[in-house]
């Protein structure tokens, strides 16, 4: 049974009675069935199945799941991901990399360096059209605005450069 730590962080786990906490280890392990479980920790097979379904109960497995997972687990997934990084396959290599850099909080699954450049692109394109608004708002012009838009930035270059 593995031992966990009081922390805050683990408070939905810890405000929990010790039956239910007991259970949730047990059910954690998974090695004993329901009936089991329930026996060991002095109550019937329906009163599991009515913790099982309850919001506070499922929150406190949540949390005793990430401290399990984070200290029996964690640094030996990030060891076998660090001797990944020389792996004979290249996609492995990557895989490994983009792996800790995402734990490491350097990269997400919503962002690539070229997604976050055109986001940039978007939003300055964005905050050119807005600022144009605001000055013929300010001028009183009542008739329409064209706005053309001219990227002189190094990545239409590098476009050039890519498909030559």
């Amino acid at each position: 049974m593995t031992e966990v730590h009081k922390n805050s962080q683990y408070d939905d786990f810890y405000s929990l009675d010790k039956p239910r906490r007991d259970a949730i280890v047990m059910l954690f392990e998974d090695d004993l069935s329901d009936e089991q479980i329930a026996e060991n920790v002095n109550r019937t097979r329906r009163t599991l199945a009515k913790w099982k379904n309850d919001p506070k109960f499922k929150k406190g497995q949540d949390a005793y799941k990430h401290v399990v997972i984070k200290k029996d687990y964690e640094s030996n997934a990030i060891r076998k991901l660090n001797s990944l990084l020389s792996a004979k396959s290249e996609m492995v290599q990557l895989q490994a990399a983009n792996s800790i850099l995402k734990l490491s909080g350097m990269l997400s699954d919503n962002s690539t360096p070229e997604l976050d450049k055109a986001k940039v692109r978007k939003a300055n394109a964005e905050a050119d059209i807005a600022e144009q608004k605001a000055q013929q708002l300010s001028n009183n012009v009542t008739d329409d605005l064209t706005i053309n838009i001219v990227r002189n930035d190094r990545s239409i270059k590098n476009e050039e450069a890519d498909n030559n």
